[in-house]
């Protein structure tokens, strides 16, 4: 990760994605594909050994999920999508791609709280795309059964687990876990660094960063920093 890189706060990031639908016309449509297709792109140059298990929540972190399974599986891997939620609640993008994902033979567990171990069972890397910036609270059902099945697998199995944007119940600020929070090795964040990960304390939760440029214009991301 390059220190030159700024780094932006939840709100600041909320206000670049906000701007570049608005006044750069590009669609969230667009920065959803460009966002897991180089999560997926990172994976493959991380090195993939096994299969791919995807844990997917509600919201766009979950849609991103969805992209990235859709690439890996283009790219010839094994990949299983794991679900926290009932898919047919989905709206907006993260709808769009689930469909996408769904129409191309993939298929989605919903996975219910005592599942998770076996869902995540003989993974080489674990995708997690649970819960996004805008998370508030303590972390609380049917996502604290997942995060712990995620962490409680990769101690006991040394499975790698790449989390998506931020770990799943790590505060986007304060870099301070919501009760529960997703162990990760690694982290894609997007534009820039969100301020949480590089607090103290933080990289217990984090593991490595890597910035994954979704084609937000430079210009909008220096004036958003001011």
């Amino acid at each position: 990760m390059s220190g030159s890189l700024p780094v932006l706060s939840g709100d600041q990031a909320r206000e670049i994605d906000s701007r570049a639908l608005r006044d750069h016309g590009l669609t969230g449509l667009v920065l959803m594909e460009n966002a897991g297709r180089g999560c997926a792109d990172l994976l493959q140059r991380l090195g993939i050994d096994g299969p791919i298990r995807i844990c997917v929540g509600k919201g766009n972190n979950g849609g991103d999920g969805y992209v990235i399974a859709r690439h890996l599986d283009n790219a010839g891997f094994s990949v299983r999508v794991g679900s926290t939620v009932d898919p047919g609640i989905l709206a907006g993008d993260a709808a769009v791609n689930h469909a996408a994902w769904v129409s191309g033979n993939g298929t989605v567990d919903v996975v219910e709280a005592g599942e998770w171990d076996d869902m995540l069972a003989g993974a080489d890397w674990i995708v997690d795309a649970l819960l996004g910036t805008g998370t508030r609270g303590d972390v609380r059902p049917p996502f604290d059964a997942a995060i712990d099945a995620i962490n409680r697998t990769s101690d006991e199995s040394r499975r790698r687990v790449l989390s998506v944007d931020l770990p799943s119940g790590l505060d986007c600020d304060s870099g301070t876990p919501l009760g529960r929070c997703v162990r990760a090795d690694h982290t894609a964040t997007f534009v820039a660094p969100k301020r949480g990960l590089l607090e103290d304390g933080a990289s217990e939760w984090v593991g490595a960063i890597h910035v994954v440029d979704i084609g937000i214009p430079r210009s909008l991301r220096e004036e958003v920093l001011g």
